[in-house]
């Protein structure tokens, strides 16, 4: 049986073609934010447009249990009020030379696939891929990890993905903290096999994941600290501020090509006035309100780190290990919820940006103190120096304020464009009565000069979203699905499958797609298409 693609795949080709994306790709921006009340239509800025991929009531071509759709589980009962959501996340697009296979046997499903990992809990996350070439919706979404005998897949919160082109495997990471957290290896070929790498590169909340042109893996956690009252010494204050408690990693395999073989893993350790910004867990308050903190996210600075040994293969076996608690036992620098990275193309690897969430609540945020200790989030910029492992310059690339908040996935669309999602949640939402956006940033050469940010997604409310909204607002008993919608997932690759051509080095812009997930509510993923130039 052929492949057919579809009219609309058909589309976005000629349009990628002949309007691919240049340097200073997003030039213009959306005003302002949707707010929170009723189910406004997302806006996007001129030029762009949106074409559907896939949204969560899809059928799955070989269900299991009861994974039978691509974004809902088929558990109503024993679910009281609605099926649960399972939140897709993070895009990863490849293309293939040839045809990866599949549950029915003669049948070709293409060359392009996106691939994601579900959020949802109770050991029944999984992994999907969607056939973008497959016309069929019997065919369109696969299931790569079926439930077992007991009906789970024994996976929970699945968040990050890659392609790992010098192992020929996915890369995917579970959010979930030790010991049920950590990196899934997945083969593309059928049927997949899932392995856990627990005692290899560790159990942690692991989300953003990275292989580097060396094969070594960037690892961000993504590990919410300790509340503390936003007023330092008031008890009446709102218990609203988080102590970092999140660390950024670096896998160094011993053979790259096989991780299986073992290596070690590091942690970075900033120095700040030549003395290390390390975890303290007895003094939660402390570590919020530290100087040191200011003068991490004080715009400016430069500040020096290296990297710290937590784990050898070699000298330490392959038990799983809590890789949070080795980061802070060896010294490592903990970071307010790092979700995700990407590599700067045409930095040959040695420059890399990453978020910090922050508190993702405004009782923190509006605190002066704690806004310029990074509570409404931020970008750092990390430098690489030579050799790599000795480490290099960490410095404030982007601090969130009020309007632009609760930095999550980021890619970039050239060498000079950050695309960047916010993900405020439900709190911050219904606080300043804002959803959530996505924005352009222009990333200086240097670290002088910021051009401002151009809002690139306001997104909107589905209906089914802002259902759940009302539900939890209610606070209806048994409700278990989050409130408005998300945008995640911003992944922007041309599906190179190579070593030489991984995601961030330059891409080729011909090839070259854009996406993102309308999560939560239909769990709709979009990809973006540039439709026209704008002066």
């Amino acid at each position: 049986m052929k492949f057919k693609l579809t009219l609309s795949v058909i589309a976005i080709s000629i349009l990628v073609a002949i309007n691919a994306p240049a340097r200073n790709s997003v030039l213009t921006s959306v005003s302002n934010a949707n707010p929170r009340s009723g189910h406004p239509d997302t806006q996007l800025a001129k030029g762009f447009e949106l074409v559907k991929i896939a949204e969560g009531s899809d059928p799955i071509e070989n269900p299991s249990g009861v994974i039978t759709n691509f974004g809902l589980l088929n558990d109503f009962p024993p679910q009281a009020i609605e099926r649960t959501r399972t939140e897709p996340d993070e895009n990863t697009y490849i293309v293939f030379d040839s045809n990866p296979g599949g549950p029915a046997p003669d049948f070709d499903y293409g060359r392009h696939f996106l691939y994601q990992g579900h959020e949802n809990a109770n050991n029944l996350a999984y992994i999907t891929r969607i056939n973008l070439d497959v016309e069929d919706p019997l065919h369109r979404i696969t299931l790569l990890t079926p439930t077992n005998a007991a009906g789970k897949t024994g996976f929970n919160s699945i968040d990050g993905s890659t392609w790992d082109p010098f192992t020929r495997t996915l890369l995917f990471a579970q959010e979930a903290g030790f010991p049920t957290g950590g990196v899934i290896e997945v083969t593309p070929d059928w049927p997949p096999t899932a392995t856990r790498m627990d005692g290899i590169i560790g159990s942690s909340s692991y989300e953003g994941v990275h292989p580097d042109k060396n094969g070594n893996i960037l690892l961000v956690e993504d590990s919410g600290g300790t509340s503390v009252n936003v007023i330092r010494g008031d008890s009446t204050s709102p218990v609203a501020a988080r102590q970092p408690n999140s660390f950024i990693y670096l896998f160094v395999p011993n053979d790259r090509h096989n991780l299986s073989k073992g290596g070690r893993l590091l942690a970075m350790q900033v120095q700040i006035g030549r003395k290390p910004l390390t975890f303290h867990s007895n003094d939660a308050v402390g570590d919020v309100f530290a100087d040191e903190q200011l003068k991490l996210y004080s715009p400016g600075t430069l500040w020096p780190f290296g990297w710290v040994t937590l784990h050898d293969t070699d000298v330490d076996g392959t038990a799983p290990f809590n890789a949070n608690a080795l980061a802070k036992a060896f010294g490592a620098t903990p970071f307010k919820r790092p979700e995700n990275a990407a590599f700067q193309p045409g930095s040959d690897f040695t420059t890399f940006f990453f978020t910090a969430t922050g508190d993702t609540n405004a009782n923190s945020g509006n605190q002066p103190e704690l806004a310029a200790r990074g509570a409404w989030g931020a970008i750092f910029r990390v430098d690489l120096t030579s050799p790599r492992l000795s480490g290099g310059f960490i410095s404030l690339a982007f601090l969130g304020d009020r309007d632009h908040a609760a930095f999550d996935n980021l890619a970039f669309a050239d060498p000079d464009t950050l695309i960047v999602a916010e993900d405020r949640g439900d709190t911050l939402h219904r606080q300043l009565n804002i959803l959530d956006s996505a924005w352009a940033y222009t990333v200086p050469s240097s670290r002088v000069g910021q051009s401002p940010a151009r809002r690139l997604i306001a997104l909107g409310r589905d209906t089914e979203s802002e259902v759940d909204a009302g539900l939890l607002d209610a606070g209806t008993s048994g409700f278990q699905n989050d409130g408005d919608n998300e945008v995640t997932g911003v992944h922007v690759s041309d599906g190179a499958n190579s070593t030489d051509r991984l995601v961030g080095n330059i891409l080729n812009v011909v090839e070259t797609r854009w996406f993102f997930t309308q999560q939560h509510g239909k769990n709709t993923v979009y990809q973006i298409i540039q439709t026209s130039k704008v002066p």
